[in-house]
């Protein structure tokens, strides 16, 4: 198939049979897994192509509230969720004396916003939104070489000589997205390309993660307690702080996050890397070895003992990124996730907000009309766009908050300050303006929103699917009096 800009097809839909347009899906991530899951629900054809040839279980914990409720209801997935997560209360932050400092509430969601907050491993979110992908959909080890686009489709070409074509393409694929590379060159060839996003990812921390294996009550008496104990400890005289979360597995997810100042920026950037494994993690994890930690015991856990629970090939290192590009689409391509935008994890807002894209995406898709042109699928993008980002921009600053609050610099001190001191009530304002931003699938049937707090206007509810034209009944009986005639 040659792509050929300056080439586009007359459309005449009245004497086209209905086609909805085919969806490629680079980065089997949970925003492409879940965009696959939508599409598939929708009957729009797609395919998803991931460049690791197996999935590797990495990651640690993520947090969940009712931003995510309303679309997991309508997929028939919210139960298996709520299976396989823990509740949580509030986060808890502490010093190197295993204190506790104070604790950020996270009560009566469930009321408010019309469901609780959660804490579930990410590979086992993972496997839930793996399994609702058909699999002779999904296809591994497809590492992307090139990329064309034009009026007449898109196409992609992968290092094992494989072609893929189709009228869409999603980069789902991360942090340093191939897609969103090939599109940023060419962009750039054009001149058309803002000059901040052509610049490097920045980065202030890394992160080393890992999780336990199922662990006992002597071990670790917390795992037994009912809720999440979500412990987030700050470093004294160090540039370090660590998070630990209970799991409804009995594992302990756990991180340990290093501050960087210009001389460890330097050592570590060598490491930039969109890879998460295990070969560059030892070195850290012999540097927080020592770290105490909270365990519900006298027996003065630390994060070596975290590590020596946790088996090797869940233990990973991984640069922090932080940015939110400006350039999200063109043409026939999209960026959703962290390929657009990348939230350092401290603000548990990352995976929220790549399933709300793949929401937001996949109702202006659903909403295209058969057979669509450049131009119509462009200005579906831009109102996928225009939808996320105010949400996306907000959840950035949150995650930064979140991110200095646990650093050890003065300005954290001065967060974690008023954060200890701020009013109840005002953090429940800063909660209600966040988690009014409930996105529902408007091709499926929608779920009675319980909480007080209504979700804000969702604009993309509006995109319906197109309707098939029916031939008159005239035109009808002269088809079926010839035929019998015949």
């Amino acid at each position: 198939m040659e792509i050929n800009p300056a080439v586009t097809f007359k459309h005449d839909r009245s004497v086209m049979y209905a086609k909805r347009p085919k969806v490629l899906i680079v980065g089997a991530g949970l925003a492409g897994l879940t965009l696959g899951m939508l599409l598939d629900k929708a009957g729009i054809p797609f395919e998803i192509y991931e460049r690791a040839p197996k999935v590797k279980p990495l990651g640690s914990a993520m947090y969940f509230s009712g931003t995510i409720a309303p679309m997991f209801r309508q997929c028939g997935i919210y139960d298996e969720f709520v299976n396989i997560a823990k509740t949580v209360s509030g986060m808890t932050i502490c010093n190197e004396q295993r204190e506790v400092e104070y604790v950020l509430p996270l009560e009566g969601h469930q009321e408010l916003f019309g469901a609780g907050g959660y804490i579930v491993a990410r590979p086992k979110l993972y496997d839930l939104l793996y399994s609702q992908v058909p699999p002779e959909h999904l296809h591994m080890g497809k590492k992307v070489l090139s990329m064309d686009q034009g009026g007449n489709g898109v196409i992609l070409r992968f290092s094992d000589g494989s072609e893929a074509e189709g009228d869409i393409l999603v980069g789902a694929d991360g942090a340093y997205s191939a897609v969103r590379q090939g599109l940023y060159d060419k962009l750039k060839k054009e001149k058309r390309l803002p000059t901040g996003d052509g610049l490097p990812l920045p980065f202030t921390t890394v992160y080393l993660v890992g999780q336990t294996r199922p662990l006992t009550a002597e071990e670790f008496p917390d795992v037994d307690l009912p809720s999440c104990q979500f412990r987030t400890t700050i470093g004294t005289d160090k540039p370090y702080s660590w998070k630990t979360f209970t799991t409804k597995q009995k594992t302990v997810c756990w991180i340990a996050m290093q501050f960087l100042d210009d001389e460890s920026s330097k050592e570590n950037d060598a490491f930039r890397n969109s890879e998460w494994g295990p070969e560059a993690a030892q070195a850290m994890c012999e540097q927080v070895r020592d770290f105490p930690v909270i365990s519900g015991s006298t027996k003065g856990v630390t994060i070596g003992d975290l590590i020596d629970w946790s088996p090797k090939d869940m233990i990973s290192k991984v640069m922090l990124e932080e940015k939110v590009f400006e350039t999200w689409f063109d043409c026939r391509t999209v960026l959703i996730g962290d390929a657009c935008h990348k939230f350092n994890p401290s603000g548990g807002v990352g995976a929220t907000n790549a399933i709300n894209d793949a929401i937001v995406l996949a109702n202006f898709i659903n909403g295209l009309p058969f057979h669509p042109i450049a131009s119509e699928i462009e200005d579906a993008f831009k109102a996928y766009k225009k939808e996320r980002i105010e949400w996306v921009k907000k959840a950035f600053s949150s995650s930064a908050m979140f991110r200095t609050q646990a650093g050890p610099s003065l300005a954290a001190k001065t967060v974690r300050f008023v954060a200890k001191h701020v009013a109840a009530w005002a953090m429940r304002k800063v909660e209600m303006r966040v988690l009014s931003n409930r996105p529902s699938v408007a091709f499926l049937p929608m779920q009675e929103d319980k909480g007080s707090v209504k979700p804000v206007f969702q604009p993309s509810l509006l995109a319906k699917a197109p309707v098939e034209e029916k031939t008159d009944s005239s035109e009808e009986a002269v088809v079926e009096g010839a035929t019998q005639a015949v």
